[in-house]
């Protein structure tokens, strides 16, 4: 074979070799449904990822009621990421919140998630799950469900009376004027009523800022329809705080559209764990920082004695 025989064939077996491989890397990325190709996975199926509780840091509902922590819903939603069958992700909500940095910390997941996640409310989604709720591609909600519930209260427990009444006479040795604002044992003084108060307004502007972004709403108008007020999921649409009412069916059959899936498709459910480690993590806590009242009704400790909630009351 002559030197420009193999020449040519060398070219062309290259040049088939170079298309190969990129009509394979094509195949990967529409079907593993990344960088933002929406619709054109080669998936047909809806994930199902539970998020039904007070939402906090690894806190045992051997407590009292049901628990959901940021992890056992991040990796849910993680784990139908990363599975190239599933096109689409339902987050079913039924929480009245929980804690604001554990319901930030699933907000920004479902955020940055890169296939389209519907949010289902079926009874409540309030509070630090309506907050979760705003960061999805669509929110569909039962329509007599409890939603919103935009506001923050935190609770005091003054005992004094009752010390002094059963004769327990209690104090602290501190260093620091404040450490021990908030105990049990005496009530607050105006100054630190107006720190704590300060706080509270810091939260409260922050949640109602975080809703209108993810909402695309004016801040004023949410702001004018927050005020901690509950709403039922039509009213809520009405006020545009979800998309659609609906049920069960309605928010999977929703996903899947959003997913690219043109007919029928599988359904499946990741349900959330919680490992032995959070269940223990979860009573080291000493301040009790919640959004919701149900989030709920947590237990005082000696050394602190508050709740921050953003609340239904």
């Amino acid at each position: 074979m002559s030197k420009n025989n193999q020449l040519i064939l060398a070219i062309i077996g290259g040049g088939f070799l170079v298309i190969t491989v990129l009509f394979v890397a094509v195949l990967s990325l529409i079907g593993s449904g990344t960088d933002g190709i929406s619709g054109s996975s080669f998936g047909n199926t809806v994930a199902i990822v539970p998020l039904q509780g007070q939402i906090a840091y690894g806190e045992s509902s051997i407590l009292g009621g049901s628990i959901v922590t940021p992890q056992s819903v991040n990796d849910g939603i993680k784990q139908a990421e990363e599975d190239s069958s599933v096109s689409a992700i339902v987050l079913d909500v039924n929480s009245p919140g929980g804690s604001p940095v554990a319901s930030e910390e699933i907000m920004d997941t479902v955020k940055n998630c890169k296939k389209p996640v519907v949010v289902w409310i079926s009874d409540t989604g309030t509070s630090g799950s309506y907050l979760i709720a705003t960061s999805a591609d669509k929110i569909i909600a039962s329509p007599s469900s409890l939603v919103g519930s935009i506001g923050v209260i935190m609770s005091l427990t003054d005992l004094s009376g009752l010390y002094q009444m059963i004769g327990v006479n209690q104090y602290s040795i501190k260093a620091g004027e404040y450490k021990d604002m908030g105990s049990s044992y005496r009530n607050l003084t105006p100054k630190e009523t107006e720190m704590l108060q300060q706080i509270v307004n810091e939260d409260y502007e922050y949640f109602i800022s975080m809703v209108a972004e993810n909402r695309k709403l004016d801040k004023n108008y949410v702001r004018s329809i927050a005020e901690g007020k509950i709403y039922t999921g039509t009213q809520a649409k009405n006020l545009k705080l979800i998309d659609e009412t609906g049920n069960r069916n309605k928010a999977i059959e929703s996903a899947a559209r959003l997913g690219g899936i043109k007919g029928d498709y599988n359904v499946i459910t990741i349900t959330p764990t919680e490992s032995l480690g959070d269940i223990i993590k979860g009573y080291s806590s000493n301040f009790a920082y919640a959004l919701g009242k149900g989030i709920g009704s947590l237990l005082n400790q000696e050394s602190v004695q508050s709740s921050v909630d953003y609340s239904i009351q």
